[in-house]
């Protein structure tokens, strides 16, 4: 069945050449504003001929660097430093970040898990639906700035996946290494299916996701990464002239084969992690404890680590719940590529 068109519409004409700051504006009718609107605050920059860049920052509201970053390369990059084009939107989920929340308070939605969108479906899924339909095909290359957010605080990394098509697996892989964060992923998702990363993926572009820090904050460091790794994509897919700039330290390739990557509690209670975020850790190891809060005198539950590896990502917050994520183990490689039956097992 064929899809309405988009109820969302722009104030910036994407084919204009020069410098805009507008919005997408989406209509919405409640309680605070019968007839309202989402406003989405996005910058296009086009300059000549060559590719075009979608950047984005805030699927999830919490998340601070790459907002925070794509906030000020917004008001800094001019149409003569690029040949092609540029989108911005640093807050795609704008309630959310709004809000200072994961997900959006007007729907509950959360927009990395709503793609490719429904233009009769919520807030949420209209959003993701615009950009499935109307920004990523305009793009030939999207950067989608994550960190941990509230509950996770997650090494400096950018990732690309294992893809059916070969090319389009190297392309991400190159500019996942040229960001320049200090390490390098191949990532395995839980469920991908109705990711942002998906959604591009199945149109062939290419996609670059990072995770740059944690916590529901930013630091100068995360923030100088964050900033380095955004103008290095740019150089590295021929918007912006000039040389990448590599991290301080030489780069270290992080992979994660599988599920067993992620450490999940099945107890409620107080955490405490026995490792640091960038430790190394061995097949075995205890890595966490949970304590029951409801008495004192009991033994704590013990978490080892499933496999070799760095801890790649921890909760941030003591508190713990069945099911959440505790911790994510990814092992050091030499070199990173490869379809899933040449990976570690």
């Amino acid at each position: 069945m064929t899809k309405r068109p988009s109820p969302i519409s722009a104030t910036v004409d994407f084919d204009a050449e020069g410098v805009q700051h507008g919005f997408l504006k989406l209509p919405i009718s409640n309680d605070e504003s019968a007839w309202g609107a989402v406003m989405i605050p996005v910058t296009v920059i086009k300059h000549g001929e060559g590719p075009t860049a979608l950047l984005t920052g805030g699927n999830h509201g919490d998340e601070y660097e790459g907002i925070t970053a794509l906030q000020k390369l917004s008001s800094s990059l001019a149409a003569e430093d690029i040949q092609g084009r540029v989108i911005i939107v640093p807050m795609m989920n704008t309630p959310a970040a709004q809000a200072g929340r994961r997900t959006s308070p007007m729907d509950g939605g959360n927009l990395n898990r709503s793609f490719p969108g429904d233009p009769d479906g919520s807030v949420t899924e209209k959003i993701a639906d615009y950009f499935t339909r109307t920004l990523v095909p305009l793009s030939d290359v999207v950067l989608d700035l994550h960190s941990g957010g509230r509950t996770l605080d997650i090494l400096p990394f950018a990732a690309s996946h294992v893809l059916e098509d070969p090319d389009q697996q190297r392309r991400a892989l190159a500019g996942a290494k040229a960001f320049g964060a200090p390490y390098a992923m191949m990532m395995f998702e839980l469920d991908a299916e109705a990711l942002f990363d998906t959604a591009v993926e199945r149109q062939g572009k290419i996609f670059v996701a990072t995770e740059l820090g944690g916590g529901g904050t930013s630091t100068p460091q995360s923030l100088a990464i964050t900033e380095r790794g955004i103008r290095n994509f740019l150089v590295h897919f021929g918007l912006v002239e000039g040389t990448l700039e590599a991290p301080e330290a030489p780069q270290v390739y992080l992979d994660m084969p599988d599920a067993s990557c992620y450490v999940q509690s099945e107890h409620t209670g107080l955490l405490e992690l026995t490792v640091a975020l960038g430790e190394g850790v061995a097949r075995g190891q205890v890595i966490a404890r949970v304590y029951d809060m409801t008495r004192s005198g009991a033994a704590p539950v013990e978490y080892r680590a499933g496999r070799d590896g760095v801890l790649a990502a921890r909760r941030f917050p003591a508190n713990v719940n069945m099911g959440d994520t505790i911790a994510v183990i990814a092992e050091v490689v030499e070199s990173l590529g490869g379809t899933p039956d040449q990976r570690s097992p």
